[in-house]
């Protein structure tokens, strides 16, 4: 199936930064919750499934890109805001996507 434009359009992605980050034990599958910086949009909060490569400790203000539009979804005893995005590796591993100079949170990718 194809997408045009216009569906692409609809998919709202922005740059944000951690500023908490923790382990998950009652999610299903390993992940940690995440809160991020948006700027005007405010602090949201993700169930992210990062655990393979990151550390919280090494989450903690790094920049990544997320869907900010998608309804939340909840996640154990958590409410997951925002999809964060990462690229899945052959061994399951998620690398985050990330801008690669400094740029303002809430920043929307285009």
């Amino acid at each position: 199936m194809q997408a045009t434009y216009a569906d692409f359009e609809k998919i709202e992605m922005r740059v944000g930064r951690v500023v908490r980050a923790e382990t998950f034990p009652r999610a299903k599958k390993p992940a940690y919750r995440l809160w991020i910086d948006f700027g005007a949009l405010g602090v949201r909060k993700s169930s992210a499934q990062i655990t393979k490569l990151y550390k919280p400790e090494e989450l903690v203000g790094r920049q990544v890109i997320a869907v900010t539009n998608f309804p939340p979804l909840q996640v154990a005893d958590f409410m997951s805001e925002v999809l964060v995005l990462g690229v899945v590796l052959e061994d399951g591993g998620v690398a985050l996507i990330g801008p690669d100079r400094e740029v303002p949170p809430g920043s929307r990718i285009l």
